[in-house]
């Protein structure tokens, strides 16, 4: 087949990442690629220990099908063993361990997802337990004797347990070192994850170097940021979009995202082009947002689900329509002062939360809003204009009039 040019490349796999280890081996091992006209093999990794893929998850899945559409090669790794170890990254103590049984059910409705993403019919799929299974202790004890244990400790996960005397487990140190070993299996040219898979990566490239193959590339995603805008996107958060969802589902939560994510979600989540997107960005916060609800429902449903997900949420919460029945929270006017009242005194005042703290709460999130155009107020200490007939709102479905009195 015919590879773009390097540059066209380039431009493709660097948008929405941010780390490639090391960067100057890219341009040189796609050239190679395009003289010989063979496909860099391109390994993502995934560990079957759910069941619901989310957005943030499709940040590597997303740069992989960019891959394919270059003409490269899709390896796609089925942790089946790993998953038993548990992936530590990012943890302070041990994962749950999961029975065999419940990784292989998870592993037929990931992959299922993971179709609606990548072409799996173009892609290699593969088991870690097809070699790992296969291995005799000497040759686990030959492998673990490629990796120090000061290696394992320069980990920030492990570096922090061990630091606050936390229990590390001997099998979790295995887990690095088998997602390095799996780069081996595959022959892997260039690895897709986040950025805090770099240790495995370069362990990886190690490893390789030790089978006398090329080291493999490190293409690494920024993390997801999931609708609080803080935490990375994940279940046990509350925070996630499963790609599984309905789409108006998807609509109602995205509309929640705060508004400075969505660079994030743009470059990471869409195919937009970036001067469409600074566009974008540079007209009406809720526009913006509508077109990127557009995208990414568009991915994974089609056009006309997202168009009729989107004019549902006009229709039903956005601000086109108005309910028709709003309650009256009666105010004294002894409770302002110069016509303005501290926001998360106003919501406790207007019986919209129960206490200041639910009220902060709410305010940290983006739920709190005034007036007939939904202002979102940014911090509990902002002072509010109050008069009679103004409009709060603490999320989609409590609201109310505010009456002054005497």
């Amino acid at each position: 087949m015919s590879f773009a040019s390097v540059e066209d490349q380039l431009a493709l796999i660097r948008r929405g990442v941010e780390k490639i280890v090391p960067e100057e081996e890219l341009a040189d091992k796609l050239e190679k690629s395009r003289q010989t006209d063979t496909p860099l093999r391109i390994k993502y990794g995934i560990d079957p220990t759910g069941v619901d893929l989310h957005l943030g998850h499709t940040v590597p899945m997303r740069k992989m099908r960019q891959f394919q559409e270059l003409g490269h090669q899709a390896v796609i790794i089925i942790g089946n063993y790993t998953a038993l170890v548990g992936d530590p990254s990012g943890r302070d103590e041990t994962r749950a361990r999961l029975t065999i049984d419940q990784v292989e059910n998870n592993a037929q409705d990931y992959l299922r997802q993971l179709g609606k993403v990548i072409d799996l019919s173009k892609a290699e799929v593969v088991r870690n337990g097809d070699w790992f299974a296969e291995m005799s202790f000497a040759e686990v004890l030959e492998l673990c004797g490629k990796v120090t244990v000061a290696q394992l400790l320069t980990r920030d996960d492990f570096a922090k347990r061990y630091r606050a005397e936390s229990p590390i487990y001997l099998h979790e140190c295995l887990y690095p070192v088998m997602q390095a070993w799996d780069s081996v299996e595959v022959r892997a040219d260039i690895e897709l994850g986040g950025t805090e898979q770099l240790y495995s990566f370069m362990l990886a490239r190690d490893l390789q170097r030790n089978q006398n193959m090329p080291g493999q590339i490190g293409v690494m995603s920024p993390i997801l940021v999931g609708l609080d805008g803080v935490r990375r996107m994940g279940k046990s958060l509350g925070n996630y979009i499963g790609i599984g969802e309905a789409p108006y589902e998807i609509t109602k939560k995205l509309m929640q995202l705060p508004d400075d994510c969505m660079r994030m979600y743009f470059e990471l989540l869409t195919d937009l082009p970036v001067p469409e997107i600074n566009s974008l960005l540079g007209g009406h916060p809720k526009d913006a947002k509508l077109a990127l609800v557009t995208a990414i429902i568009g991915e994974y449903y089609g056009t006309s689900e997202a168009e009729s997900a989107v004019a549902r949420w006009q229709r039903e919460i956005g601000q086109g329509d108005m309910p028709a029945e709003i309650p009256v929270a009666a105010l004294s006017r002894d409770a302002i002062e110069d016509g303005k009242m501290q926001a998360a005194a106003l919501f406790k005042a207007a019986g919209l939360v129960s206490s200041t703290s639910d009220a902060r709460r709410l305010i940290a999130q983006g739920g709190a809003k005034f007036g007939e155009d939904r202002n979102r107020i940014e911090n509990h200490d902002d002072l509010v204009e109050v008069s009679t007939g103004l409009l709060l709102w603490a999320g989609k479905k409590r609201f109310c009039r505010i009456e002054l009195t005497d």
